[in-house]
């Protein structure tokens, strides 16, 4: 039975500077939501004095508790372990260094608990989101990780946030192997979830205390993609799996246009006496439209969606994007033919793979973007 309605996991690794600060003013915000909350620390075995002010303060809040790992230590897993540990039913995970601003705590709560949301996340990218304080360096890294965890997770504009708070049931009995500090990558990869909401924030980066961003961070998180992406070809319950089906279908779909392309080709010259260029517009466009009418229904479903004028806007959309794919085509086979030297053949196939991931992504991110 959980003693709580609301567990904050703060996990920590050497952060004296910050911690007693960090607790007061999350009990703070939870005390004046009237959020019947914990605190859990779940902390590296830190050797700085942290773990010891941690249990001074739990002379103070009954509500503070505290987990020492002493060995596999690492962000990630010290977050899981707070995950099955925690004493209630939604978790909220927030940085020690007040990098993510504790006012908003209430807002992830009330979005689960109230709203019936599995996920919601902390968001730097969505519209009201932003950075303070970093470094070009940094934030191009960032800008790096967020676009390929967005290959996987496209609704999400930023799937490696450190903010977030969760259903316990979106974890419960999940193939978690956390590595890394990208948990959230980890829980929407292999968790059970079907709704989220994102909140924009900004984020502030540590004024005190030393920062533990390294290179094996990066190789940790390109590792953790990859697991993430050959875990959903043997779980097709998972987000991923559903994504690398519109994939899929979207290639299909795409196969299917070049067969309607070519017979009203033939059609229009050998039988209608049209000049092969002319034709070959026509033949265009109706591969254009029959592709649009089967992504509609079928790959993306946003046939469900029976309002012409946004069937309308949808099919404008796609018209203008599969118009730039084909000159993207046309252009990647006069560079690699002309410029390069490669076997116009080769040339023309890596054209129709570039423009087929424009024609997938943006389609995905604009005609079709999800109503989150």
């Amino acid at each position: 039975m959980n003693n709580y309605s609301f567990t904050v996991i703060i996990p920590t690794y050497n952060e004296i500077a910050n911690i007693e600060n960090i607790i007061k003013a999350v009990l703070s915000v939870l005390n004046k939501s009237e959020i019947d909350g914990e605190i859990l620390v779940v902390d590296d075995n830190s050797k700085d004095g942290t773990i010891d002010a941690v249990k001074n303060l739990q002379k103070s809040y009954s509500n503070l508790n505290l987990i020492v790992r002493l060995e596999d230590h690492g962000l990630s897993q010290s977050v899981v372990e707070g995950f099955f540990k925690a004493q209630s039913d939604i978790i909220q995970v927030i940085d020690a260094d007040f990098s993510h601003p504790v006012n908003l705590i209430p807002q992830f709560y009330y979005a689960i608990e109230d709203e019936k949301y599995d996920v919601c996340i902390g968001s730097r990218y969505t519209k009201g989101g932003d950075i303070q304080n970093w470094p070009l360096k940094r934030r191009v890294i960032s800008l790096g990780a967020t676009g390929l965890g967005r290959v996987l997770f496209p609704d999400v504009t930023d799937p490696v946030s450190g903010f977030f708070a969760i259903k316990r049931d979106v974890v419960k009995n999940s193939e978690l192997k956390p590595r890394g500090y990208k948990i959230l990558m980890e829980v929407l990869g292999k968790g059970k979830w079907e709704s989220f909401k994102e909140i924009p924030f900004t984020f502030k980066d540590r004024e005190v205390g030393e920062s533990k961003l390294k290179i094996s961070t990066m190789t940790d998180y390109i590792s953790q993609c990859i697991n993430i992406g050959l875990f959903a070809f043997t779980h097709h319950d998972t987000k991923v799996w559903k994504e690398w089906m519109k994939i899929l279908k979207f290639g299909i779909v795409g196969l299917s246009g070049i067969f309607v392309n070519t017979a009203v080709l033939f059609a229009f010259t050998e039988w209608a006496h049209l000049y092969y260029l002319i034709s070959s517009f026509f033949a265009i466009e109706a591969s254009i439209i029959t592709n649009f009418i089967l992504n509609d229904f079928w790959t993306f479903k946003g046939g469900s969606n029976n309002k012409f004028s946004r069937k309308w806007k949808r099919f404008l959309s796609y018209q203008v994007i599969s118009i730039c794919g084909t000159l993207i085509n046309m252009g990647v086979l006069f560079i690699f033919t002309d410029l390069v030297g490669l076997w116009y053949i080769a040339a023309n196939i890596i054209g129709i793979l570039v423009a087929f991931i424009w024609n997938f992504f943006v389609n995905r991110n604009v005609t079709w973007r999800a109503t989150k």
